[in-house]
C-alpha cells in the first residue's frame, strides 16, 4: 500500500480506544451542528464527516 493512501478497516477490526476515539471525535463534530430528527440528515452528517476526516488525514500522511 502507498504511503499516501489511508487503510480502511472494518469496525469489528478496531481496537476498544480506537473505537472509543472516533465516537468522541463524531460526538464533537455532531455538537456542532443543529440537532435533527432526520434519519436521512443523520446518515448526510455522518457521511460528511468521514469525507472531511479522510481528507484531513490524506493531508497530513
Amino acid at each position: 500500500m502507498k504511503q499516501t493512501e489511508l487503510e480502511l478497516r472494518p469496525w469489528e477490526s478496531l481496537t476498544t480506544d480506537e473505537q472509543l476515539k472516533l465516537q468522541v471525535e463524531y460526538g464533537h463534530y455532531l455538537d456542532s451542528l443543529p440537532p435533527s430528527c432526520s434519519m436521512e440528515t443523520e446518515i448526510e452528517r455522518f457521511r460528511s464527516w468521514q469525507a472531511e476526516r479522510e481528507s484531513a488525514t490524506r493531508a497530513s500522511v
